[in-house]
């Protein structure tokens, strides 16, 4: 089957390059110069749009307010001044780049006065020119009109990533398909007939002599000396996750849902590291059980997670403080809190936990018999018990804490959020612990929430309070490998119990 493997990585190579060729050709490189008629250019970047205001109110000046739809209940940012109208039939006219991102939110206000005038939502394309026309309608002199005009339509910035995703699917089915027909005797003969052509063999008996079969080994002596079979669901799964969290973690093509959500929402990038750390909870279990099978002790096994997860937590140290390439590192302003971090201290709870009550499989299920339903979990009522004990203390802290100037339970992002009630909240109880047992110094001084809340507080979004549910995300990998490892044969019954927690 090497040529499926050989065909496989062929064709990875070329859905990579496949892509890449449609993201440089269909992405725009730069945006078109709007020639406003009065020498006002404004040179687009990647993911904004021109918007042209034209005021035709005589004697009365706006202001513009703006923000994301999707910030949550924040207060308008000012985005422009849009001065009075001059004279009938010529409009003051101001030009202003938009964000593309996500929806927005446009509120036009009344200068002197602070009342608000009109308010739209709208959702702007990348790289397109709108127009906003704010006058009085021909019904009421009182009566203030905005109508929003398209001048130039958008790009579809999405069809890069939409040939992306047709090439890979087309690929996957030729793959599939060449899995299958290699699969069949008869297409395999046909194949190593078409190879090996009888002209290659009379050359290579005449040259070397007819190869000899008595000195090959039996079949049974490579199946001894094989690797161990490894769990091909565990490992595309992991595989996915890896893909996807290299592809986040250089840009994403710069594409909002390649991006961590500021605070409220999820995106694919919000995926990659709840999926790593489920597939690492299995991962722990199956390896686990694999070195108890061969006779490993417990106390070498507990040496080798201390080690690994003391490696984890040194190496992502040095990872997140990037400024390690100019000297020492500064421990006065270090970062102590990070992705590798929270995986070692995970990854240790976890195993230590799994291996003070590691049980071997019970001879029920590896004969021909199958478990009884529920053995996975009964036979784990301790590791159950503190996890729900754990979970516990995460909600107990999370929705009781007190925390001085904010609301008890408070879970928002802070800054502009909440209309600004509460900036320096950022993360409730999980923020305030952080700062209190670490110091502000020693966190993540730009979190996603400053951009789209503006706030200023530092907070770490791998803080503290959050391993305890990694924690609990890894044991339910655990509990995952566990089922795929007592109830191997019972494919039918893992559906099944996978259709109901769908339901």
């Amino acid at each position: 089957m090497s040529g499926t493997g050989a065909a496989g990585r062929a064709l990875a190579a070329l859905l990579l390059a496949a892509s890449v060729l449609s993201a440089a050709l269909l992405a725009p490189g730069s945006s078109p110069t709007p020639d406003l008629g009065k020498k006002r250019h404004l040179e687009l970047k990647m993911d904004q749009a021109l918007l042209l205001i034209h005021n035709e109110l005589p004697g009365t000046n706006l202001t513009i307010y703006w923000n994301f739809d999707c910030c949550y209940h924040c207060l308008l940012q000012v985005l422009v001044d849009v001065s009075q109208s001059r004279k009938p039939g010529e409009p003051s006219i101001e030009a202003v780049a938009v964000s593309t991102q996500h929806g927005s939110i446009l509120q036009l206000n009344d200068t002197a006065e602070e009342k608000q005038v009109c308010r739209l939502e709208y959702k702007f394309g990348e790289f397109g020119n709108y127009s906003l026309f704010v006058k009085h309608t021909h019904d009421g002199v009182n009566e203030i009109a905005c109508d929003l005009v398209v001048n130039e339509k958008p790009v579809d910035s999405n069809l890069p990533v939409s040939i992306a995703f047709l090439v890979g699917l087309v690929l996957i089915i030729v793959v599939s398909f060449l899995r299958f027909a290699l699969s069949l005797e008869d297409f395999r003969d046909w194949i190593s007939r078409a190879i090996n052509s009888q002209e290659t063999d009379g050359l290579i008996n005449s040259e070397l002599g007819s190869p000899s079969r008595a000195g090959d080994p039996p079949p049974e002596a490579w199946r001894q000396s094989a690797a161990p079979l490894r769990l091909r669901s565990v490992d595309t799964f992991r595989g996915i996750a890896l893909t996807l969290m290299v592809f986040v973690n250089y840009g994403g093509g710069r594409y909002w849902y390649f991006k961590h959500a500021s605070w409220n929402g999820l995106t694919v990038a919000d995926l990659v590291f709840p999926w790593f750390v489920f597939i690492m909870g299995s991962s722990i279990f199956l390896s686990m059980t694999s070195f108890l099978q061969r006779g490993c002790s417990k106390f070498r096994l507990l040496g080798k997670i201390a080690w690994r997860s003391f490696l984890l937590i040194c190496i992502g140290i040095v990872i997140v403080n990037p400024n390690y390439c100019l000297g020492p590192l500064s421990w006065e302003k270090t970062r102590i809190p990070g992705v590798l971090q929270r995986l070692g201290g995970t990854y240790f709870v976890v195993a230590v936990l799994e291996l003070l009550f590691a049980k071997p499989v019970p001879e029920i299920c590896t004969s021909e018999r199958s478990c009884f339903s529920l053995l996975d979990i009964t036979s784990s009522w301790p590791q159950w018990l503190f996890i729900l004990m754990l979970e516990g203390v995460w909600l107990a802290l999370t929705f009781f804490l007190p925390v001085p100037g904010c609301p008890t339970g408070y879970l928002g992002p802070g800054g502009l959020g909440d209309g600004g009630k509460y900036p320096n909240c950022t993360g409730g109880a999980a923020g305030y612990i952080d700062r209190l047992l670490l110091g502000d110094h020693h966190l993540h001084q730009h979190p996603s929430s400053a951009v789209l809340y503006h706030t200023e507080v530092a907070y770490d979004p791998e803080g503290i309070l959050g391993t305890i549910n990694s924690i609990v995300m890894a044991f339910l990998g655990v509990q995952a490998g566990k089922i795929l490892l007592y109830y191997k044969d019972q494919t039918k019954g893992i559906l099944i119990r996978g259709l109901f927690l769908l339901l």
